[in-house]
């Protein structure tokens, strides 16, 4: 059952919005770098990994940040989401024989209004 509409928050609707403005920009960029994604807002019984995609033998597990400032945006993630994501890309790695022999990497891309979204590379390391 749906909640009504006077339940809906309208912040929760303005931040969904946000987030997914900020994915689309996100696998944008990644794209015109070479990468292949292979899936967006991930779910596993681990927790949500926002993209996840390939370049040759590489797979990186990316979480976007959106926010007024790319500090503001990096401040944001925090280590327990870190581990979140770790765990996810665990139970996705595991259930795709063919990504076995890939290297694994944690990056982070941090979106403001203006300009490209940056890429932080090998953002975290478990």
């Amino acid at each position: 059952m749906l909640p009504s509409r006077s339940a809906i928050d309208p912040r929760r609707v303005a931040a969904d919005r946000l987030g997914r403005w900020a994915e689309w920009r996100c696998v944008w960029r990644l794209r015109l770098c070479g990468y292949r994604v292979l899936a967006r807002r991930l779910r596993t019984p681990a927790g949500e990994v926002d993209i996840v995609a390939r370049r040759g033998a590489l797979v990186a597990f990316v979480e976007v940040k959106a926010r007024g400032t790319a500090d503001a945006a990096a401040f944001a993630l925090t280590e327990p989401q870190w581990r979140r994501i770790a765990r996810a890309a665990e139970l996705f790695v595991a259930r795709r024989p063919a990504l076995a022999d890939c290297a694994i990497r944690f990056d982070a891309m941090l979106v403001t209004p203006r300009g490209w979204p940056t890429h932080v590379i090998d953002a975290w390391r478990p």
